[in-house]
């Protein structure tokens, strides 16, 4: 019996029981309005409830009194051991073995798919990350969203959400320029311009640009620069591409700032132009001494947003607004951005940007702020100079480690990581510590198999110990985890849960063994373990997927 078979119980019963007390107080109760938590304290049962306490206002009973009676009708459900009435009205629930110990076979046969929902059906997201411009290496601060973004994305989707990873490349604008004239430079053999990209980097890329573009300095000087930046951004563009696949994250789709200036088909209008004339249809757009601003203090911004300039020059804000529009006009319902620590200033003005686009900033847009990172240690890159490169981290760090520990944390706290730790074969390392624990079920049922233990039989009432009942119990979690997770966007939930579940697993496997001892028969009791260890193998494996960490069967 799961937490949602248990609230669809609690529901059975606790709407009679408030007709019979005031007629028509269960007409729109739902299951949904009774979850069930487990205890902190084992020794209270499996699952408790708060429901009595919160129905018992405004059905005009005693709760305590209200939940003596919810339990006793409960105590009648099948697969449901006891219930006890504890506190001012809380309910204990406790299974009986049955009940509980079924769940093993149900994440056996489950398998990947234990822990996908349905929370977020219905959901269309475009969630925007990363988006580091292509002028440079990644550096550590993109490293952290990387990871953190992909873990959301890997949540939202397995909680029925639809959704793209979108990568939004700044490729338009004055440090593109900058950048063309730094490649150039180095072709030639010359200072980097004052204003220029310094780097090893910048000379690695010179040197690709001149090899493929040989007749590169026979072009008019204009040219010279144009061919230097767009085939210099090529080439970096794709080193990004290929430093976050190396990193496991994938993106649906990189976005070109470009497109929005470019012109449409037979002389249309940008997106950009477009994206003006939108949010004056909306009425939140005014001319001031020949500018055209966007009245975004309607929606809570300090102050009213240029978006043309009076010398007929956008800002930076129109690519966001057309940028903005562009997403719902692709059918995203739902935009999450996820920024670095220095964007703070963007929260009102994206927020105050979707309200003048006809939307609800408290409904279809997030912004997310990450805080810095660093790791103790680390050295600056040879390549890039002035910071420290994803690339160097991971061949550093590895990708599990680093990934993992990012995850580790809310994304709003500021993090130092230390690479001894991250480094060391040891349970003092959070990622090893689970690693660990699904390779261990892996070592068990090889064993398994060579004592001749199979998952032929499943007697689920065997799986009484103390321990079996802590294990089941943080299995049955699992997919309410991954909703919850989901629903606010925070990864550390899921390696949070995972070292408990690696805790208990480890306590279990140090108490009831799978292989018979010496001379020992195969029992039943053997056999029904097994499923316990692969289906504790299955969730380990199922969330480390979710963060993006791989799950070792040898360690």
């Amino acid at each position: 019996m799961d937490p949602e078979a248990l609230s669809a119980a609690l529901l059975a019963v606790i709407v009679p029981l408030a007709e019979a007390r005031r007629p028509g107080a269960g007409d729109a109760l739902t299951a949904a309005d009774f979850p069930v938590e487990r205890p902190k304290n084992r020794d209270h049962g499996d699952w408790a409830s708060n429901a009595a306490l919160k129905l018992s206002k405004a059905i005009g009973v005693n709760p305590r009194e209200f939940a003596a009676e919810v339990a006793d009708a409960l105590a009648q459900t099948e697969g449901i051991a006891s219930v006890e009435v504890a506190g001012p009205g809380f309910i204990n629930i406790r299974l009986d073995a049955a009940a509980a110990g079924a769940l093993a076979k149900t994440i056996v046969e489950a398998g990947a798919a234990f822990g996908a929902n349905r929370s977020q059906d219905g959901n269309t997201i475009n969630l925007e990350f990363v988006s580091a411009n292509p002028t440079g290496p990644m550096h550590i601060g993109h490293t952290r969203w990387a990871a953190l973004g992909d873990a959301i994305a890997r949540l939202l989707l397995a909680s029925g959400a639809t959704l793209v990873r979108e990568f939004y490349i700044n490729d338009a604008g004055a440090q593109m320029e900058r950048f063309g004239r730094s490649v150039l430079a180095a072709i030639k053999g010359e200072p980097t311009p004052e204003d220029g990209y310094p780097g090893a980097y910048i000379d690695d890329l010179a040197a690709r640009v001149k090899a493929a573009e040989p007749a590169i300095l026979d072009l008019p000087d204009e040219e010279q620069v144009i061919v230097a930046r767009d085939r210099g951004y090529e080439f970096q563009l794709g080193d990004l591409q290929a430093s976050l696949e190396k990193f496991n994250v994938h993106f649906d789709v990189w976005f070109s700032e470009r497109t929005l200036h470019a012109a449409g088909a037979d002389g249309a209008p940008s997106l950009v132009d477009d994206a003006v004339d939108r949010l004056r249809e909306q009425g939140h757009v005014f001319d001031d001494e020949g500018a055209v601003w966007v009245r975004t203090t309607d929606f809570g911004d300090d102050k009213d947003r240029v978006i043309r300039r009076s010398n007929g020059e956008y800002t930076y804000f129109a690519a966001d607004a057309a940028y903005y529009l562009n997403k719902g006009d692709r059918g995203f319902a739902h935009k999450i951005y996820l920024l670095g620590a220095d964007h703070h200033g963007y929260v009102h003005r994206l927020k105050a940007l979707a309200g003048a686009a006809g939307d609800d900033p408290e409904k279809d847009i997030e912004v997310l702020i990450g805080q810095l990172v660093s790791v103790n240690g680390a050295r600056l890159s040879k390549r890039a100079g002035n910071i420290i490169e994803l690339d160097d981290l991971r061949e550093w760090l590895g990708t599990d480690a680093l990934r993992y520990s990012l995850a580790r944390y809310p994304a709003d706290s500021p993090l130092t990581l230390d690479p001894e730790i991250l480094r060391k074969r040891t349970n003092d390392n959070p990622v090893f510590y689970v690693q660990y624990a699904h390779a261990r079920t892996h070592n068990v049922a090889r064993n398994a198999a060579d004592s001749g233990v199979a998952r032929d039989a499943f007697v689920p009432e065997l799986l009484d110990h103390e321990t079996e009942s802590a294990l089941l119990g943080a299995l049955q979690e699992f997919p309410r985890l991954v909703a919850f997770a989901a629903e606010l966007r925070e990864p550390h939930r899921v390696a949070r849960y995972l070292e408990e579940l690696a805790s208990l697993y480890h306590r279990w496997y140090d108490t009831c063994r799978v292989t018979p001892l010496g001379d020992e028969a195969v029992t039943d009791v053997h056999r029904t373990r097994l499923w316990l260890n692969d289906a504790t193998g299955q969730v380990l494996r199922n969330g480390l997927d979710l963060l993006g960490v791989s799950a070792p069967e040898r360690m």
